[in-house]
């Protein structure tokens, strides 16, 4: 019996430290078997489980973390006179800056909601190519699914390799360009955005609220509204060129936010 406990405590140990996607590991879907914590109480308080670790449903996730998690989004989204929650959602990931920018429209424009720190993104510059370089994609890119039983808190997965990346990998002879890439909770990555736990609690509800058919993402070097994105460096694949024209038009169209006007050295403000 010993030597069972043992072996199994090893294994949940292993998984634990899988990678999020950068070696081809799916973010299994395990819960540690510890008290859960429901932020969906004023007083925060631990409460016990109710359900096995790894059965943990998106509705579960909605009744824990639900109603404190709009909370704290909605002085935000009436702050920006957009309805909640919203019709439609971008979500713009500036690696240079380390950070996500969260748009949103309900019958109007696209308007700025807020910003978050992204905790930790692999890699450098440029694309992800190849199963194994670590880098976090870049383009266009949609959520395919939430995952409540993640390793790393939350998560959702984006649908890359998208058409484009499957294009430019079989016209260059690249037959493994990997897969598995997550935005999600914790503060590490091999390949992934990483957002840390409250703010995925954040995006997670967000984004079943609002479908995730609903929501776009963006991910670039950097922000194309402050300097232009280098298409000559390098290390770039000869069609940078058009993959970054593809981030910079979805990324032009929007204003940028209000702290990174020339005009102001105000900081966004916090709602209170």
């Amino acid at each position: 019996m010993k030597t069972f406990t043992k072996k199994l405590l090893t294994a949940a140990l292993a998984v634990l430290l899988a990678s999020c996607g950068g070696n081809n590991v799916q973010d299994n879907p395990v819960k540690p078997p510890i008290a859960k914590k429901s932020r969906n109480r004023d007083n925060l308080k631990y409460m016990p489980m109710t359900k096995l670790p790894g059965r943990w449903t998106v509705e579960d996730v909605l009744n824990d973390y639900g109603a404190y998690s709009v909370k704290k989004l909605k002085p935000y989204f009436k702050k920006a006179n957009v309805p909640y929650p919203p019709n439609e959602v971008i979500f713009i990931a500036l690696k240079e800056e380390k950070k996500m920018e969260l748009w949103a429209k309900g019958d109007g424009d696209f308007q700025f909601i807020r910003d978050y720190p992204i905790q930790a993104a692999s890699g450098i510059s440029g694309p992800k190519l190849r199963q194994g370089d670590r880098q976090v994609p870049e383009g266009v890119y949609r959520i395919v699914t939430l995952n409540p039983n993640s390793n790393f808190h939350l998560s959702m997965k984006i649908n890359y390799p998208n058409e484009f990346d499957l294009y430019h990998a079989r016209d260059e002879g690249r037959f493994d360009p990997g897969g598995d890439i997550f935005i999600h909770g914790r503060a590490k990555s091999i390949g992934c955005l990483a957002m840390g736990d409250e703010a995925i609690e954040e995006l997670f509800v967000l984004a079943a609220q609002v479908g995730i058919e609903n929501i776009k993402v963006v991910i670039a070097p950097r922000d194309p509204r402050v300097l232009p994105l280098d298409t000559e460096a390098e290390y770039l694949p000869p069609w940078a060129g058009e993959l970054y024209d593809q981030i910079a038009n979805e990324i032009q169209v929007l204003s940028p936010p209000v702290s990174m006007s020339k005009n102001t050295t105000d900081t966004q403000a916090s709602p209170q």
